[in-house]
């Protein structure tokens, strides 16, 4: 709990990004709220899969710093700074390309023309947030959570500030609306980038290992594990979040009103999950240090105690969405056929949370023993070839229409959370036999 609760508070933190343009945006009026919905959910694809890939560091890192070898950690800082490069070069021309597709999206004329120039601003600021990103993965490995949290406070202070001046055109600025919000998420990204990297360096004990960095020795092979590490990780995030990408481009056929419903609950269940995906990250640093460490009782006790955990916050939130689902959709719409909407939504999320949650710290265990690519697979069937045909099939063919698109991610977070449970005790199994 003491790594996770800075972790916890740096994925509130980034969410609350989404949260608060969502909440301000919504006043401006309901095209807009569904043009961000839209909008970010193109852009949380191309996201995830850059953070998927720095992710592979910290297993990494965590592997040699129980190891106690910090040759090793700096030249795993290396590489993953060689790679970083290349990735955030390459991820910010396809989000750019992809502003010329979404035409073809069958979206409203009006919520296309207005998430154009807001996703634009939302890819510029691609580059400084991967950059903070890598390097807040680089800290977790070395084991400071501190540095991250303070820096994403910060920078969703400027953010609130930025968004209030810049959407409702305050303190002498023209009022911009939705484009206001873009600007106001790309400045406070370039000030989160900043602060993670100087306070990295400057702290003691992520400095030493900085400071190795340079004389460290990069190599081609150390920068192809790292990607092969990442990959994977990006592969199995990219494919749960285009899931709920095209559960959005599904909610964009049905109607505005549904999209920005859709956006309001989406987005409370991914405050509640980023809290939970903290805790994960946390188990994937404690797993793999005490692999390093060799520790394997200690190991498994780390890994049941973060599903007891996780389990139980997403009960509790689930029970919260029930109790308030009529007055929780108040805080980003005043549309009274939105609030409606989400309302019955939450319903459906409050059962969702549980699969959520248990997938995800699933996920992070299996992270810390660098296993990646089996729940690469288990994420492809559960969402792709099991989720999404239920989402359509519910809503289209049996006409359930917002709730239809809902029951299809309950059906593949619950096959993806079951299958990596398993996976989970198989390889707790296999490490402790090849060690006895």
């Amino acid at each position: 709990m003491k790594l996770a609760i800075p972790l916890v508070l740096t994925q509130a933190g980034q969410i609350i990004v989404h949260l608060v343009d969502n909440a301000m945006v919504g006043r401006v009026g309901t095209t807009e709220l569904a043009a961000a919905a839209f909008a970010n959910s193109i852009f949380m694809t191309v996201m995830i899969f850059g953070i998927g890939i720095f992710l592979g560091i910290t297993p990494l890192i965590g592997h040699a710093s129980g190891a106690k070898n910090n040759t090793k950690v700096a030249e795993t800082i290396k590489n993953g700074l060689i790679l970083a490069a290349f990735i955030v070069i390459f991820l910010t021309a396809i989000s750019w390309t992809l502003t010329y597709l979404m035409p073809y999206m069958k979206q409203p004329t009006e919520v296309y023309q207005a998430a154009v120039p807001y996703y634009r601003l939302l890819t510029l600021s691609l580059i400084p947030f991967l950059v903070f990103i890598l390097f807040k993965q680089i800290g977790e490995g070395i084991g400071n959570t501190i540095i991250a949290m303070i820096a994403t406070i910060a920078s969703n202070v400027l953010n609130i500030i930025l968004n209030y001046v810049l959407i409702f055109g305050k303190w002498g600025f023209p009022e911009m609306g939705l484009v206001g919000a873009g600007y106001a998420t790309f400045i406070s990204r370039i000030a989160m980038a900043l602060l993670i990297v100087i306070g990295l360096i400057v702290s003691k004990k992520t400095g030493f290992y900085l400071k190795l960095v340079p004389v460290a020795k990069a190599s081609i092979q150390g920068i192809i594990h790292t990607f092969k590490i990442g990959l994977p990780i990006a592969g199995q995030m990219v494919v749960e979040i285009s899931s709920f990408a095209l559960g959005a481009i599904m909610m964009g056929w049905i109607g505005d009103v549904q999209l920005a419903a859709h956006q309001v609950a989406l987005g409370m269940a991914s405050f509640t999950f980023m809290i939970a995906n903290g805790v994960a990250m946390a188990s994937t640093i404690r797993v793999s240090y005490q692999l390093g460490r060799r520790d394997f009782g200690s190991m498994e006790r780390v890994a049941m105690s973060a599903v007891h955990i996780v389990l139980a916050y997403m009960l509790f939130c689930g029970v919260l969405f029930l109790l308030f689902r009529n007055e929780l959709p108040r805080i980003f719409s005043p549309d009274l056929p939105v609030i409606a909407q989400a309302a019955t939504l939450l319903i459906i999320a409050a059962v969702f949370q549980v699969f959520d949650g248990l997938q995800v710290i699933c996920l992070g265990i299996l992270r810390g023993f660098a296993d990646v690519k089996v729940p690469m697979i288990i994420a492809t069937i559960s969402y792709i070839f099991i989720g999404i045909p239920v989402s359509y099939i519910a809503a289209f063919t049996f006409n359930l229409g917002a709730e239809g698109i809902w029951y299809g991610f309950v059906v593949g977070l619950a096959t993806a959370g079951i299958l990596l449970a398993f996976r989970i005790r198989k390889k707790i199994r296999e490490v402790e036999s090849e060690n006895q």
